[in-house]
């Protein structure tokens, strides 16, 4: 099912939340749900991410669990957190817009302090180079050619988890210097799989966004440092996301930081997650020119297909992270194909009344401007999420331990095979 279509009848709505229709009539004038026209009639339909958000919001204030019988989807578990929240305006952290920060030209080491500490530097902030960093020629035998980049990072946490005899100790002050030594290294380490002789240069580079540019081989200008940055910036946190979810988890056994990290690496490699911008790179390449791009849309509108990077659960509107790395990809390259034709994809949906591009769409844009190969975009969005992931671990090892319940559903017994597969 296409995620940005699922909705519910007003029956159905009401039911789920427990509530009068009357009560959802006022939600959705209030904007708490959205709604839009029937197929038949003047009845409305209840999107289902908006309904499973509220319901588990009703929850907490009750100071209820998440119920035995509620599937665990969008909105549910809820958890309390003071790392960030999502608005219309896009991931706040620690009550700074990420889109302010960005637009500020904040450097991503002060919006990582910020996201762990709750306050912004008021200077500048210099991570140094690590002293050891990691065994590249021991780990490039182990690496296999054009291995994707978030291998090469779960390689690269793994050694350095295995050379630190004190990375058991899960206080504030012995994690967090940990995580400044681990992105900085993870930063160089997106280098390994194509380009192992960068990683050096990448480790001692000056900052992160720079690291990052010299890791993927990117033109190495102000402006790409810019314009990276301001992708990290953006994507630093985004609440509790599939991986950000999976490293808090682990964290709430009390695991060290480098198996946290591990584990949301693991959560992103997924194509529902950060591989998206793969699908999105994919659509932009079977497009090949800006004046296909609308016959591409209506075809696979004809064919059912999804559109990859267009429309978001979380927002109502527009994913606001989507815009500013867009601007930065069109002033770095307006003429760049790739650029270009994600312009003719973005137009092509407006037209057909089709969600916004959200950010995997403007990722893809970017690492077009940056002249870099599109297996290359998560070394940015890893690079940038690791900062999240660090505040929320920190903030999960004062909690308790995660244990969701489940619901029993026994399996249904397997159909025949049909006769014939051709019928």
């Amino acid at each position: 099912m296409n995620p940005y279509n699922e909705y519910l009848d007003a029956r159905s709505a009401a039911e789920l939340l427990g509530i009068k229709r009357e009560t959802l009539y006022a939600y959705a004038s209030r904007g708490q749900v959205q709604s839009v026209p029937g197929e038949q009639g003047p009845s409305r339909r209840y999107r289902r991410a908006d309904l499973e958000r509220l319901r588990a919001r009703r929850a907490s204030r009750r100071g209820q669990p998440a119920p035995v019988g509620s599937p665990l989807r969008y909105g549910e578990p809820v958890l309390d957190t003071s790392v960030s929240w999502i608005g219309e305006q896009g991931p706040v952290y620690r009550d700074h817009a990420a889109v302010d920060l960005a637009a500020r030209e904040t450097p991503f080491e002060s919006v990582a302090e910020l996201l762990w500490s709750g306050e912004l530097p008021p200077g500048p902030v210099e991570w140094a180079p690590p002293a050891g960093g990691l065994p590249v020629a021991e780990l490039q035998t182990l690496l296999p050619a054009e291995t994707p980049v978030l291998s090469c990072l779960m390689l690269a946490t793994s050694a350095l988890a295995a050379a630190d005899p004190g990375r058991f100790d899960v206080r504030p002050e012995a994690v967090l210097p940990r995580a400044r030594v681990l992105i900085r290294t993870l930063a160089a380490a997106g280098s390994l799989g194509t380009h192992p002789e960068r990683f050096e240069a990448a480790l001692h580079a000056p900052g992160i966004a720079e690291a990052v540019v010299v890791a993927i081989g990117a033109r190495q200008n102000p402006d790409t440092v810019r314009a990276v940055n301001r992708a990290l910036v953006l994507l630093a946190d985004h609440e509790l996301n599939a991986s950000t979810f999976a490293a808090r988890v682990v964290a709430s056994t009390h695991s060290d930081l480098y198996a946290c990290v591990l584990a949301g690496l693991a959560a992103l490699q997924g194509p529902r997650h950060g591989a998206a911008s793969q699908q999105v790179a994919a659509l932009v390449a079977e497009i090949g020119l800006p004046e296909r791009a609308e016959a591409v849309v209506h075809e696979r509108m004809r064919r059912g297909d999804l559109l990859p990077g267009f429309g978001h659960l979380v927002y109502r509107g527009p994913d606001p992270r989507a815009a500013p790395i867009l601007e930065a990809a069109r002033s770095l390259a307006p003429q760049d194909r790739v650029v270009r034709v994600v312009g003719a994809l973005i137009r092509a949906m407006e037209r057909a009344d089709l969600p916004a591009a959200n950010v995997d769409t403007a990722i893809v844009a970017l690492g077009g401007a940056l002249g870099v190969p599109a297996a290359s975009l998560l070394a940015i969005f890893a690079t940038a999420r690791l900062a999240g992931w660090v505040a929320h671990v920190v903030e999960q090892y004062r909690g308790p331990i995660l244990r969701p319940r489940a619901r029993y559903s026994p399996a249904p017994h397997a159909a025949p095979l049909p006769a014939s597969l051709h019928s």
